[in-house]
């Protein structure tokens, strides 16, 4: 009797300690995977030059809208002067800005990745190493007034334009018949007996002249 109440005993005890132990797989899910994450160099930039500060002033800091709903900012590096940085997309990159010969004002990413592009009326953003527009006609609140400054300068061009038209049509049905009616040139043979005809003419309209005083002498 006392061995079967000793090995049910143990029985018990075994069974409540394979209870309590949490299961194998159960430990190996508890150990994270450790993750190495790659830190990016501290970035070490040249002081701006002259042309490189002229550049800067001529951005334009802050929101811009784009197409399909994106939005970019720009704003101006904390460590570096001379450099903005752009975020874009849930990432910041730090650019350095470039006036180019064709007046666009080319904001170039200082790791090669991105080029921002600013003109007059929008932006745009390229992804420089695959060679196309990752977002375009993006918009400061100055270049929407650039747009609709262009807009009204295009529709008084084009008022103008209408205006000059209707009054040369006016001018035109306006103009006298006669005055584009041309009279016929002469003949050829009117214009050979043209001198005969002035001449006898002349000779008509000419006074007789009066006897000479010799002969009426004579003739008593």
């Amino acid at each position: 009797m006392t061995n079967w109440m000793n090995r049910t005993a143990i029985t018990l005890a075994t069974s409540l300690a394979l209870l309590a132990a949490p299961p194998v797989a159960a430990q190996a899910r508890k150990k994270p995977v450790p993750r190495v994450v790659p830190v990016a160099a501290p970035l070490v930039l040249p002081p701006a030059a002259g042309e490189q500060l002229a550049a800067a002033a001529l951005i334009l800091f802050g929101d811009y809208a784009c197409e399909h709903g994106k939005s970019l900012r720009v704003s101006l590096n904390p460590k570096f002067d001379g450099y903005v940085d752009l975020l874009f997309d849930k990432q910041l990159f730090t650019l350095k800005p470039v006036l180019s010969h064709t007046g666009a004002l080319r904001l170039e990413d200082v790791r090669g990745r991105l080029l921002l592009v600013q003109i007059a009326i929008k932006s745009m953003v390229m992804d420089v190493k695959a060679g196309r527009r990752l977002v375009d006609d993006c918009v400061h609140g100055t270049q929407s007034d650039n747009r609709r400054q262009q807009d009204m300068a295009a529709a008084d061009a084009a008022v103008q334009a209408a205006s000059a038209a209707a009054a040369a049509a006016a001018a035109l049905a306006a103009a006298p018949v006669q005055d584009a009616i041309v009279p016929p040139a002469p003949s050829a043979s009117a214009a050979a007996t043209a001198p005969e005809q002035a001449a006898s003419a002349a000779t008509a309209a000419a006074p007789l002249a009066p006897p000479a005083s010799g002969a009426d002498s004579g003739t008593r």
